[in-house]
């Protein structure tokens, strides 16, 4: 999934890595993470990426712009279970197109990928509109970033 890139796109050299426990409640009865909740892992990487980067959803916020998810995808390949602990790798896709994309890499303690993932986010201003267009604050990011 990760290898194919779309023509407008492109995997940069902004990336962080994030470490998770696996908390009882993430779990089914089998006692493997339920599927639903790597979306939450994601989140937990995409907020660490802000941190580091300074796009933090209050960084993007104090700008007049939130980021809602547009489009969201997993893939599964092995499971985890309570008390593992993982690493969630989050990295940057650039575009030209107004909007952040990011793809996901969680591996387990022994560096097995048990999960990929893509997500998009798209900006809307404080008033609810969509920005059909880069916001300058994101422009100067990703200039600053060398990522334009």
């Amino acid at each position: 999934m990760h290898k194919k890139k779309k023509p407008y796109t492109q995997v940069t050299s902004l990336t962080t890595s994030h470490e998770i426990r696996v908390r009882f409640n993430e779990t089914d009865p089998l006692g493997i993470v339920w599927h639903g909740y790597y979306i939450h892992y994601f989140e937990d990487g995409r907020e660490a990426f802000g941190r580091k980067y300074g796009v933090s959803y209050l960084d993007v916020q104090k700008n007049g712009f939130v980021t809602p998810i547009v489009k969201s995808s997993t893939e599964h390949k092995l499971p985890l279970k309570y008390g593992d602990v993982a690493t969630i790798e989050t990295t940057f896709v650039t575009t030209p197109a107004a909007k952040m994309i990011f793809i996901y890499t969680i591996k387990n303690e022994a560096g097995d990928v048990v999960c990929t993932g893509e997500t998009t986010q798209v900006f809307v201003d404080s008033t609810g509109e969509l920005s059909l267009v880069t916001p300058t604050f994101f422009k100067k990011w990703k200039q600053q970033h060398k990522v334009d």
